[in-house]
């Protein structure tokens, strides 16, 4: 499969479908309606090292870590972008992952993991984002993290989680209501809707998890729609 290297541009453009009422926001100018959960790939030079920024951030327990040597790096990840004063979805969000994670069960941590990067790095301290995790009952292989402004804003954009309307856009009230998950060394990214019913996310995710250790969890994992064409990108 062919696909543009721009996670930003094609990437959630791709997730066109994770549900009827769900939309999914690309930078660039490309907004897609989701309908189906949906797995894509980049063409040749991927989202690696090269694309994704090396940037610090520090996690909810204090420790500084750096996104793409530390976090993404030849992992199966979970990811949302979140902040603890959200009264919109980040709380369900939250409370969907969290029943994920006890689903997988030691699997978070060894063979996925799981990582909510806050949309207000000024409010959302190491302090903050611990006392939320706490409140949820966030267990061991989940990080909530944060860094500078600038630094998360830079992770936003290359995740694709910004709408094109930059008034919108510049409103972190209003935000992408998708759970992305990517196996890295394999440059594969698929999503779901946040909101999803979490025995459904967890068969969505499932497929990035090493085969042998599915039995384990004991759940089927149900694989993504393939994409084999992208329609042109208009400006």
């Amino acid at each position: 499969m062919l696909m543009s290297t721009r996670l930003s541009r094609w990437g959630l453009y791709a997730l066109c479908a994770i549900a009827p009422a769900t939309y999914v926001l690309a930078s660039e100018g490309v907004l897609s309606k989701p309908r189906t959960t949906a797995r894509f790939a980049p063409a040749r030079g991927g989202f690696g090292a090269s694309y994704f920024p090396n940037v610090p951030l520090r996690t909810h327990e204090g420790s500084e870590v750096r996104l793409y040597d530390d976090l993404l790096k030849d992992k199966a990840v979970v990811i949302n972008f979140m902040y603890t004063r959200c009264e919109g979805t980040c709380p369900g969000t939250t409370a969907n992952l969290r029943k994920v994670q006890r689903e997988l069960g030691d699997a978070v941590g060894r063979d996925v993991f799981m990582y909510s990067f806050t949309l207000k790095p000024v409010e959302d301290t190491p302090e903050a984002l611990r006392a939320y995790a706490e409140a949820h009952d966030v267990g061991p292989g989940w990080l909530f993290l944060t860094g500078s402004p600038s630094d998360l804003e830079l992770v936003r954009r290359r995740f694709g989680f910004v709408d094109p309307d930059p008034d919108v856009d510049a409103d972190r009230s209003s935000h992408v209501g998708v759970v992305l998950f990517g196996n890295v060394a394999q440059e594969q990214w698929a999503g779901c809707p946040c909101l999803s019913n979490p025995r459904v996310m967890l068969e969505q995710i499932l497929w990035m998890i090493p085969e042998e250790r599915r039995p384990l969890i004991g759940v089927e994992p149900h694989a993504p729609a393939e994409i084999s064409q992208i329609p042109p990108f208009q400006p």
